[in-house]
């Protein structure tokens, strides 16, 4: 059976280790510097086994050694948002956790996959990569799938239809700068721009756009985990499973979209061999000019991601 190692035992972490193990998508392994903390929640959903019928193994765990022969690395160590604060905020701090448990996973698992979910999450990705010099194929960002089932959530509650007939996509930087593509989205394939009016398409984009941002000012003292891990058991799905599944998530941009060396979230095919390739859209005038806007933001917080690491 595949392994999978998330690292990061907090709600995104062990709620990302609930999703697969009722997929029962391979064994886990959960870590967490707090003492004890993961191998009480490895524990709990090790007893829940029996009763979903899943016959994985799950183990916590403070050290890295046991993500051995991993392959897939989950990574969601790291500072959550507080009110007031953006992804952004979050870069310092969770730069030097996220760049640990990159660099020590790999020295376990060298041909692991990477999954990033720390914020900020595209420049995560970017480090993860450039720290552990692994080909763009094997480091993936979970953001566009995130924001792009946010939209469909918020079509499904204006017109009262199931999210399965909601085609939404959300592409961009994980940030405010977001970009739904209003454009190729739909309702039983009619256009969104069909079925609603201007004035309700346009506040359901900006709620998508800061849609995390209200989770956080509900919440108070934690980030959305729900729906981001949902986000990152389809990913792994896919990947494990070897779907060729199209979803919008961060990879590395080599050219596409005329883009280079950076994380930007983007159509990609999702298989066995991780990011298999980039798909391009045709953007219109408008969105290009929000698609050019959201990627000057994210190079912003890349270029301070390379003053303060040496890679």
């Amino acid at each position: 059976m595949p392994k999978i190692s998330i690292i990061g035992a907090g709600m995104t972490g062990a709620t990302t280790a609930h999703w697969l193990a009722e997929r029962e998508l391979g064994d886990l392994v959960l870590v967490d510097v707090i003492e004890g903390m993961p191998q009480g929640k490895g524990l709990d959903l090790l007893e829940a086994m029996p009763i979903v019928a899943s016959d994985v193994e799950i183990v916590g765990s403070n050290d890295y050694a046991a993500t051995r022969g991993s392959d897939i690395i989950v990574l969601t160590a790291g500072l959550p948002r507080k009110p007031g604060m953006s992804r952004d905020d979050l870069l310092t701090a969770n730069a030097e956790i996220v760049g640990k448990a990159a660099t020590e996973t790999l020295k376990h698992s060298p041909d692991a996959i990477y999954i990033v979910l720390t914020n900020p999450l595209d420049t995560m990705a970017y480090l993860t990569l450039k720290l552990n010099k692994l080909p763009p194929e094997r480091v993936i960002g979970q953001a566009g799938i995130l924001d792009s089932a946010r939209m469909r959530a918020f079509v499904a509650l204006e017109t009262g239809l199931s999210v399965e007939n909601i085609q939404c996509y959300v592409l961009g930087g994980h940030g405010d700068e977001m970009i739904p593509l209003t454009h190729h989205s739909n309702v039983a394939g009619i256009p969104l721009s069909e079925v609603l009016p201007a004035a309700k398409l346009e506040a359901i984009v900006n709620r998508t756009r800061k849609g995390g941002g209200e989770i956080v000012n509900l919440l108070k003292t934690g980030s959305a985990y729900y729906a981001p891990s949902a986000a990152v058991a389809q990913m792994t799905e896919a990947i494990l499973r070897d779907r060729n599944l199209v979803v919008p998530c961060s990879a590395y941009m080599q050219g596409e979209y005329g883009l280079h060396d950076m994380f930007f979230g983007v159509p990609v095919v999702l298989n066995r061999k991780g990011m298999a390739r980039i798909i391009e859209y045709k953007l219109s005038a408008e969105e290009q000019a929000l698609f050019e806007k959201s990627a000057a933001a994210v190079k912003e917080t890349h270029e301070a991601l390379r003053k303060l690491v040496k890679m």
